[in-house]
């Protein structure tokens, strides 16, 4: 089959990645899959703090310069890299624009740690939001590498027996 058909198998699987890649680009398609990555049991995970750790990091640097509060939760939920978490951050933006704490929007979203909302909402409280924020994003990023750290050492066993079992198929 693969001799005599080699371009239909590496068309389907150009044309699957093609379509994949363009549907991605939509406004719609970005954040289902962005909803869908961060679901995955182990890299969503990892995916849902490392846009943790980048949203806090950016917004404690903006707050700290002294870059309005709306404008640096404007900027900063751009700088997240997942849709889900960025439009969550901009709900936040709207809420603060209407005076109220920026702690409700976030509490209610299933995707913002609770540890997270209770942080920001100490700092918050004491006008110490962006000692706050570091503090958060220097978590989030331990955190992240840690999962890294694990994940690859997760990754090796799994390929061990993933390059034997082609090998075996060889053999046999």
């Amino acid at each position: 089959f693969l001799v005599d058909y080699w371009w239909l198998v590496f068309g389907s699987l150009f044309l699957v990645i093609y379509s994949f890649a363009v549907y991605y680009r939509s406004d719609e398609g970005r954040k289902t899959c962005d909803a869908v990555f961060i679901r995955v049991p182990l890299v969503g995970d990892l995916i849902q703090k490392n846009a943790i750790a980048r949203f806090t990091r950016t917004f404690s640097t903006m707050i700290s310069c002294g870059v309005p509060i709306l404008d640096g939760l404007d900027i900063s939920a751009r700088v997240v890299g997942n849709a889900v978490l960025e439009t969550t951050f901009l709900k936040a933006k709207d809420v603060i624009a209407q005076g109220k704490s920026i702690v409700v929007p976030l509490a209610q979203d299933p995707f913002v740690p609770d540890m997270m909302v209770q942080m920001i909402g100490v700092g918050e409280q004491t006008g110490a939001l962006d000692t706050m924020l570091g503090k958060i994003a220097d978590f989030y990023e331990e955190e992240v590498d840690y999962a890294v750290t694990a994940l690859t050492s997760m990754i090796e066993p799994i390929m061990m027996v993933f390059l034997g079992g082609i090998i075996a198929v060889i053999v046999i």
